[in-house]
């Protein structure tokens, strides 16, 4: 660029700035003048973008003299940042939660809601007011998943307060709102322990999002299907299998619930006891995967406890028992077999001869084809407890899934060694006949060169 052409550039910019001071729209809380819009182009839609939200934008920056100071357009490069979180200057945070999809707008704004008596050197100096066009090309919501499959995707209406959020076991107090394909099906003021969403009617992603929620957060969660009611639909809300769901959440208050370093040893056995149990009703309900949940937390309160009593290590070591065991039931309904075994060997830790934990483990391994392993299993059951008819049963199974085993090794080798055999008979067949077919090739040559020799004479 020339000089003459920059300096075009500069006074198109200080002109632009300008026009926006006098004739701009004040988009301040304060109504203090700090931050003055323009809409250039008009976006799309009716959505603007919403706190924590992943915003993309295109930007120029000058001062009101004209000069540039940065551009993502001059670096073909777009710009991203979660709105609304302190990553930007103030006005940004203000004017881009105006904006909508597609629209381009310049704004002048104030030192207080740019960078203040600190300035940005070297471009940028102290108390400047500047001057920025700015184009918004997308926003979206948060992914609160694990594995960040999309499956919750969390937009935050209004900010709450604090930073404490509610944990597995909170109490909490929520209002709720369902809404598929625009029908609102559940509107609701309920007060439960995180975790407990299933026993309300409400799917496990409302369970998820609450523990990521501030104090009266407002918040807007769109569900997946795995995260909602899943291929099973909700027929008491006329929601049909598979189906994507909308969930405006307020927190309205909650109760955290104590953390395992929060507790004594007693108040670790207590809950523990009353997960169990817990957990035992959620797998008569078939609830499997929740009863899960409940096993883990009676292992994780009790298993690293040291410095117990005779009788504590006691009630400890039943209660533990008792969780890996059920769990390794659950998991076997769920068809997780690894997870089976893992759990079979931990309770068979703590107690070597157990019946179901060498039974179910078993199990687990006739499922994944380890048959002599599972024979091995429910041979010792039946040293131990000669009556278990489940075990004879399962021990015959495991012998004739060895025999067929065996019956198909001995068909596969006779076959490779069949064919080995037909293979090695037609190399010695190959062989004799090359053998015959350069006899008889080198008897025709002796004939050819007598008949030249005698031509000769």
């Amino acid at each position: 660029m020339t000089a003459e052409e920059r300096g075009a550039e500069e006074m198109s910019a200080a002109e632009a700035a300008a026009a926006v001071a006098a004739e701009g729209l004040d988009i301040t809380a304060k109504g203090d003048g700090g931050v003055l819009k323009v809409v250039k182009k008009e976006g799309i839609g009716t959505e603007c973008p919403m706190i924590g939200d992943k915003v993309t934008v295109h930007y120029t920056g000058w001062l009101l003299d004209g000069s540039k100071f940065d551009s993502s357009r001059d670096r073909k490069d777009k710009f991203s940042f979660d709105f609304g979180k302190g990553e930007v200057i103030k006005a940004w945070d203000i004017v881009v939660g105006t904006m909508k999809i597609g629209e381009v707008c310049q704004i002048v704004c104030k030192p207080e809601y740019a960078y203040g008596s600190a300035g940005s050197p070297p471009k940028i100096p102290a108390n400047a007011t500047l001057f920025f066009e700015i184009e918004l090309f997308e926003f979206k919501g948060k992914d609160l998943t694990d594995d960040e499959d999309g499956g919750i995707i969390r937009r935050i209406r209004k900010k709450g307060e604090g930073y404490s959020k509610p944990n597995e076991g909170a109490l909490v107090e929520v209002e709720i709102e369902g809404r598929h394909e625009g029908r609102v099906f559940d509107k609701r003021e309920l007060r439960f322990e995180v975790g407990e969403a299933e026993n309300y009617d409400l799917p496990p992603g409302v369970d998820k999002t609450l523990q990521k929620m501030e104090k009266l957060e407002e918040a807007v969660v769109y569900l997946k299907p795995n995260y909602g009611f899943g291929s099973v639909g909700k027929p008491k809300f006329q929601i049909p299998p598979d189906a994507d769901l909308q969930y405006e959440i307020k927190l309205k208050t909650f109760e955290k619930a104590k953390e395992p370093w929060e507790m004594n040893t007693q108040e670790k056995l207590e809950q523990g006891a009353i997960a169990k149990e817990k957990g035992t009703q959620y797998f008569k309900e078939g609830k499997y995967k929740r009863a899960t949940l409940q096993y883990k937390k009676t292992v994780s309160w009790l298993e690293h406890e040291t410095g117990l009593s005779d009788m504590e290590k006691s009630q400890s070591r039943n209660l533990r028992l008792a969780a890996h065991l059920n769990l390794a039931m659950c998991h076997l309904k769920l068809k997780e077999y690894s997870q089976v075994l893992e759990n079979c060997n931990k309770a068979l830790e703590l107690d070597s001869n157990n019946e179901k934990g060498l039974f179910r483990r078993g199990e687990a391994r006739l499922a994944v084809n380890d048959f002599e392993l599972a024979r091995a299993d429910f041979q010792k059951v039946l040293q131990l407890y000669p009556s278990n008819k489940a075990a004879k049963a399962q021990l015959l199974i495991s012998q004739q899934k060895i025999r067929d085993q065996h019956e198909r090794e001995k068909k596969m080798y006779a076959n490779m060694f069949q064919r080995l055999a037909d293979k090695e008979a037609k190399l010695e067949l190959d062989a004799g006949c090359k053998e015959e077919a350069d006899t008889k090739d080198s008897k025709q040559n002796g004939v050819e060169e007598k008949t030249e020799v005698d031509i000769e004479i």
